[in-house]
């Protein structure tokens, strides 16, 4: 099922010029929801790049809680997964030896508290971020402790919270209902994701009651299929609300969001096969659509 071990040999060479811990927190998701939340504000203040210092001040102070609390999970989920990343992904750092185990766990409860403790300003001005990050967090640890092994429950959350970064940045911007087309769409695009990587991982899923594993591989592909369909449907819902075709914004919206709608496309058409390289497909249609979302902040 594209897991064999030629596979899992070559996923367990990190590369020697990224640090370990940066390898633990994993940067590369980090800087992608840093800017998620960045681009939720901009595209829920909708004046393109505002020179105000209380919205960049805001928007940016969010964009760093969330980016605590996206390492703080990396961590997390690294620590209680040692045992099923010796199959999957024996690169990780805690699998190699590269961190010790205790002091991931003191990293993680570090980065969550950090993270609550950036939005104290911003709460006083726009209180809807604190409940916001509430649910995150409190979403993330019950995730990790418990709803991971419950499958497509936990898919939804992992879907769940990549949506709420966008919401988090309306929210620091003072208008979040705005991007509620964005998180939609954000959270449908994650969900096949999440699917595909369990189709892909079901050997090292020892106790877990993945999709793939309880309804099989073709019914999980299907599903996969769906949420990418009802993202795409999704997508052209800014330009019935509040994007106008006839704009610049509406144009650079609409050519990037059918690039990436299209990339979604290629990233579900050979489920269950090819599945890691589906993957990579699916990350580079979410960061074309994270593009698309940040036209919107031009209308």
């Amino acid at each position: 099922m594209g897991c064999g071990s030629e596979s899992l040999k070559a996923r367990g060479r990190p590369s020697g010029a990224v640090p370990p811990i940066l390898r633990l927190l994993r940067i590369g998701n980090v800087g992608v929801s840093f800017a998620g939340t960045l681009v939720g504000g901009l595209a829920a203040a909708g004046s393109g790049l505002p020179l105000s210092f209380s919205f960049w001040g805001a928007v940016v102070v969010a964009a760093l809680s969330t980016a605590c609390v996206t390492s703080a999970g990396n961590v997390l989920n690294d620590v209680l997964d040692v045992e099923t990343d010796r199959i999957n992904h024996p690169d990780r750092p805690l699998v190699r030896g590269e961190v010790s185990v205790a002091g991931a766990r003191r990293l993680a409860v570090g980065l969550f508290i950090v993270g609550g403790l950036f939005i104290v300003p911003i709460a006083v001005t726009y209180p809807l971020v604190a409940p916001i990050f509430l649910v995150a967090v409190g979403s993330l640890v019950g995730y990790e402790l418990r709803w991971k092994a419950r499958g497509l429950l936990g898919n939804a959350l992992v879907a769940l919270l990549t949506g709420l970064v966008f919401l988090y940045g309306g929210a620091a911007a003072g208008a979040p209902l705005l991007v509620v087309p964005l998180v939609g769409m954000a959270f449908l695009a994650t969900l096949a994701r999440e699917i595909t990587k369990d189709i892909e991982d079901m050997a090292g899923d020892v106790g877990r009651r993945t999709l793939p594993m309880v309804r099989g591989v073709r019914f999980a592909s299907g599903s996969a299929r769906v949420s990418i369909g009802a993202a795409i449907a999704l997508s052209f819902t800014p330009l019935l609300w509040f994007v106008s075709l006839d704009s610049v914004a509406g144009i650079m919206y609409l050519a990037l969001v059918l690039a990436a709608d299209a990339i979604f496309v290629v990233s579900v058409a050979y489920l269950p096969s090819r599945l890691h390289w589906e993957q990579t497909v699916s990350k580079g249609a979410m960061a074309v659509a994270l593009l698309a979302f940040l036209a919107v902040a031009f209308r």
